[in-house]
């Protein structure tokens, strides 16, 4: 009986890139080829296994169920296989973590933070991607990522860091010019809104017993910089996250306008797939963010 063809391992690493982007442009883009190339690498696999993996639509490429269980199993094999590879090039082997992290967290908290891991372990290179995901999802592409979840995720490797808080804020003149009378403000409060959280003013009301004023006239803002920095000149009250913010209260820039916090039903975990989980370098950087930012209260 003829033996059976050996699976390509290029056409393996090929689908990890491609599942990883769901997209034959990324991939193509990563690995130094056409799409069309990707796309025949995939489609041969694809027959070799008589599976399929990718459902490809007009404007997009999604992975099929058995795709995404392949991709499970395949992806920390060819890690694993590079890992190797990489110890014994004659430069040392290349150490390399991929985190991800949301725009404000990164640059209000982990960044600044980020060259006592760097002196410490000087020959691990550090990739900081600042994607602005949804909660409760972790990017294919990185070895960790510091995301909202309203639960620790069942899928992943999780680390409770601290809740979600949120204060009012706003310029130091803007609160001089604020009136509160019988736990209600009496004076003109424009608020300052993240897209994300369209109900949180709301919510912090609601639970401060503090009333708002009627029809204030609303900033809605799509980033925290943004928010932060539109209270900052004046143009309204912002509820912001602690202790990220803390930076900017110790500058005065911000103020808080009470001392009532809104804890929302969310909490930044730092996650990771469970299989890198024995990953040295992995754990390194894990075990740093817990020590530095876990419970920071």
């Amino acid at each position: 009986m003829p033996a059976r063809p050996k699976t390509s391992l290029r056409g393996l690493r090929t689908f990890c890139v491609a599942a990883r982007h769901e997209s034959f442009t990324q991939a193509a883009d990563e690995l130094f080829i056409t799409a069309s190339a990707v796309s025949h690498q995939v489609k041969g696999l694809e027959q070799e296994l008589d599976v399929q993996l990718f459902v490809r639509g007009s404007r997009e490429l999604k992975l099929t169920e058995t795709g995404k269980a392949f991709f499970d199993e395949v992806e920390p094999l060819i890690e694993r296989l590079d890992a190797i590879a990489g110890s014994y090039r004659k430069d040392g082997p290349s150490r390399s973590i991929r985190i991800s992290v949301q725009p404000f967290f990164a640059s209000e908290y982990f960044v600044p933070r980020l060259s006592e891991f760097t002196a410490e372990h000087p020959n691990i290179d550090i990739q900081v991607g600042t994607s602005d995901e949804s909660s409760e999802k972790h990017p294919a592409d990185v070895d960790l990522s510091v995301r909202l979840f309203k639960s620790p995720p069942e899928n992943l490797a999780s680390h409770l860091l601290f809740p979600l808080r949120m204060v009012p804020t706003g310029s130091p003149d803007f609160k001089k010019n604020m009136v509160v009378r019988k736990k209600k403000i009496v004076t003109e409060f424009p608020l300052i809104v993240h897209e994300t959280r369209p109900k949180a003013w709301k919510r912090w009301s609601k639970d401060s017993g503090i009333a708002l004023p009627k029809d204030s006239k609303v900033t809605r803002l799509d980033s925290m910089i943004a928010v932060v920095r539109a209270a900052e000149r004046g143009i309204g009250a912002a509820l912001v996250p602690v202790p990220l913010a803390d930076q900017w209260f110790k500058q005065g820039s911000i103020v808080r306008l009470f001392r009532n916090e809104f804890v929302a039903d969310v909490s930044y975990y730092l996650v990771y797939r469970k299989e890198r989980a024995g990953d040295p370098d992995v754990c390194l950087l894990r075990d740093w963010i817990l020590q530095k930012f876990a419970d920071s209260t």
